[in-house]
């Protein structure tokens, strides 16, 4: 069996293609790092994990996972096992506390749930090696920022910028904008408004 590596998420960044984002993948002993190509919608799942924030109504993986929890269902970790022209595949290990099946899964929705799950998250050593990139090998300064998610560490998220959007309102009005984006299941603003309600305090 091929020698696996426990990753964890280090940002999520705007990709080229309209309406996808690019999730960094990185082990923070070994400091290599694994861009991965996701939807928007799966980076908003994620993106709303990571940020703590709850939608008015169940996405996807919020149904899932509540259905999954339901019939006691678990999902122990999810593994990238494969990479075949630039596409990365996946499996989630299930477990119902009697016997555990592995279920081909698209990456982007196996990280999602992943992370709606707490599970870890590993790829196997021979995608490292060939997809895989140190910080040091990297010249692009968009693949820099964030943070490992160590013990005490929380993943940085990196949205797509707006120039000072917010500036003109008070935290009344930033506090009424967080809540009707979050009614409107526009995370990712509701993060933006987030993070400059925490710059103020």
């Amino acid at each position: 069996m091929s020698r696996r590596v426990e990753v964890f998420i280090k940002n999520i960044l705007p990709a080229h293609s309209h309406g996808a984002y690019t999730l960094v993948l990185h082990n923070p002993v070994s400091k290599i790092q694994l861009p991965v190509l996701i939807g928007a919608i799966e980076a908003q799942s994620i993106v709303m994990e990571l940020e703590g924030l709850q939608s008015a109504r169940p996405l996807t993986h919020d149904l899932f996972l509540t259905t999954l929890q339901h019939f006691h269902v678990a999902i122990k970790e999810i593994c990238v096992v494969k990479l075949s022209e630039g596409i990365y595949y996946s499996t989630i290990l299930f477990s119902n506390g009697e016997g555990e099946i592995a279920v081909d899964s698209r990456t982007s929705d196996a990280i999602a749930l992943a992370m709606k799950f707490k599970a870890p998250i590993f790829v196997l050593q021979e995608i490292i090696d060939e997809a895989g990139y140190t910080e040091e090998d990297s010249e692009d300064d968009l693949l820099k920022p964030g943070r490992g998610v160590e013990e005490g560490f929380q993943p940085q998220v990196q949205l797509p910028s707006e120039s000072s959007p917010f500036a003109e309102h008070d935290e009344e009005e930033l506090e009424v904008l967080l809540q009707e984006a979050i009614s409107v299941e526009d995370y990712v603003r509701a993060a933006r408004i987030r993070d400059e309600i925490a710059k103020r305090k």
